[in-house]
């Protein structure tokens, strides 16, 4: 009887194991699957963005790295449909943001970055953009990074648009929706951009 439930326990810790290397396999599929789909959305059908999908999206962002932890961002939530259109006023490149159902504004915060440098809060802040970018491709949203930092005039406007304090940088504005189709992923990889062991 003792060896039967051995063997029971056995089987079953086996069977769990085998359960979640499927898991972790398929896993690992959709991740990379994520990352080589996504691209940069242009073109969105108006359809709302919903606030869970918004909270997933911000918790992929505070998931992301920064130097010792100190996590120098802040985010703006953009669902408001006169303001979403000002930022297609002040934008050059933002224009696709008038069928976007909302925005999200990653903002740096330079006094809350390791040393209190400004080049690490822009680089936290870049990580936690990717992770809105890859989350909203699994999410089956479209998103794209407009880029608001460096440019000056782009960042006053923003900054009066949103009453952002003056030592905070805006780094970028990303319009999410329901994306139309239109858009494909780019083949990147390029061999030639690799180099082995040192430079060649």
């Amino acid at each position: 009887m003792i060896g039967g439930n051995i063997a029971h326990y056995a089987n079953k810790g086996k069977n769990l194991l085998n359960d979640d290397i499927t898991m972790n396999r398929q896993t690992s599929h959709d991740i990379f699957t994520i990352i080589h789909n996504r691209k940069s959305v242009r073109n969105f059908t108006g359809e709302s963005v919903t606030q869970d999908q918004i909270e997933i999206l911000l918790k992929a962002a505070m998931a992301a790295p920064s130097a010792v932890n100190c996590q120098p961002w802040e985010f703006v939530v953009v669902t408001d449909r006169t303001i979403l259109d000002k930022f297609g006023d002040a934008l050059p490149y933002t224009k696709m943001i008038y069928k976007a159902g909302a925005a999200i504004i990653v903002c740096g915060i330079p006094s809350k970055a390791h040393k209190h440098l400004v080049e690490y809060a822009i680089i936290d802040a870049s990580l936690a953009s990717e992770n809105i970018l890859l989350a909203a491709e699994a999410l089956g949203l479209g998103a794209i990074w407009t880029a608001v930092y460096p440019y000056p005039d782009r960042m006053k406007s923003v900054s009066s648009i949103l009453n952002i304090p003056s030592d905070v940088i805006p780094l970028n504005v990303i319009p999410l929706g329901h994306p139309t189709g239109e858009d494909q992923p780019k083949e990147k990889f390029n061999p030639n951009n690799i180099h082995k062991e040192k430079w060649s």
